[in-house]
């Protein structure tokens, strides 16, 4: 099975429970972000912050897993997009200190936006110009002409 059988799978991936591992997921990630405004918000020493930062990274690499796993679409949706834009955000505040308060401010607020955004902006896809729920019905087109 090649990379992009892996990532656009023909049907679209189940897993039990999702719903509920999500919620637990996005229960822990909040926890570690609050967490880690330590370092952003009041520059804590490390020992005070890395296990909320741990808890925050490994969480939010689960939740992307999981979004991915199912048929890859995240990745083309503005929900997807977003989470890629805050990593940025974040490397860039590690990178760079001075920018850190910002960044992570700005990393909370797209947080809010898209977790609360309707799905016409949340499932848009800037590649598709058109809100794409699963690639298989939305991107046969792409598909059928061998370009994904």
């Amino acid at each position: 099975m090649g990379f992009k059988q892996i990532l656009f799978p023909q049907t679209s991936r189940e897993i039990p429970g999702k719903r509920y591992i999500s919620l637990t997921l996005r229960g822990l990630h909040l926890v570690g972000v609050a967490g880690v405004a330590g370092l952003f918000l009041f520059q804590l020493p490390f020992e005070q912050w890395y296990l909320y930062g741990l808890l925050a990274l490994v969480s939010g690499v689960l939740m992307m897993v999981m979004e991915i796993w199912g048929d890859g679409v995240w990745l083309f949706q503005l929900r997807g997009q977003a989470v890629l834009l805050k990593l940025v955000l974040l490397a860039a505040a590690l990178i760079w200190p001075a920018s850190a308060t910002i960044n992570f401010i700005l990393i909370v607020l797209l947080s809010a936006f898209f977790s609360h955004a309707p799905g016409k902006i949340r499932y848009y896809s800037i590649w598709h110009g058109e809100v794409v729920k699963a690639l298989r019905t939305a991107d046969g087109r792409i598909r059928n002409s061998g370009q994904l």
